[in-house]
């Protein structure tokens, strides 16, 4: 099962740390977006620690992070800057998709 997470907020990171680590101990991948106030995530290392797991893909909307004033710097290579199509293709591959 692919578990899709858009990540529109910066207020959830325990439930998303939680809630991604579930499902990888359920042996399901895991697909991370983060577009609007979520960007600024990417400030935290908890977060981006997670684009390093396995079956764990992360990519944001670089336009929301430039928006929000996220800092994208130093990214690790795996967290995909792109756009909101990353999000529909993360919608579409997905089985189940929350957003937090």
């Amino acid at each position: 099962m692919k578990l899709g997470m858009l990540i529109n907020t910066a207020k959830h990171l325990d439930d998303v740390l939680g809630i991604c680590r579930a499902a990888l101990a359920r042996n399901h991948q895991v697909i991370i977006f983060a577009m609007d106030e979520g960007t600024r995530l990417l400030e935290n290392e908890a977060f981006v620690s997670l684009a390093e797991l396995e079956d764990v893909s992360m990519s944001l909307c670089d336009h929301s992070a430039k928006m929000f004033g996220a800092k994208t710097e130093g990214m690790p290579p795996k967290i995909v800057c792109a756009s909101q199509l990353n999000n529909a293709m993360m919608n579409h591959s997905a089985d189940r998709v929350i957003v937090l």
